[in-house]
């Protein structure tokens, strides 16, 4: 099941996302389910990711999101998980 995770970042978290980028990096690479995956811009400035999950249904999804580096340290001001079906690519 592919799912999208949508995050928005809490205002002026830049560092935040900064201090906790090889951590969630690492997270991505060892669990293996991250089909697609980075930042939303404004401008040159992160603001958020879009990640796609390839996981066994929304439960996973969840846990995944929930144990993100990026998520534990408070980063998000908000989190969307929403199915996703691929067409094109």
């Amino acid at each position: 099941m592919l799912i999208a995770l949508i995050a928005k970042d809490k205002p002026d978290a830049q560092q935040t996302r900064l201090d906790n980028r090889a951590a969630h990096l690492a997270y991505i690479e060892e669990t293996g389910v991250v089909s697609q995956a980075g930042p939303l811009l404004n401008g040159d400035a992160m603001i958020g990711s879009l990640i796609i999950l390839d996981v066994a249904d929304s439960a996973a999804a969840q846990t995944w999101a929930d144990n993100d580096p990026y998520a534990k340290a408070g980063l998000f001001q908000s989190v969307e998980l929403i199915p996703w079906k691929k067409v094109i690519g």
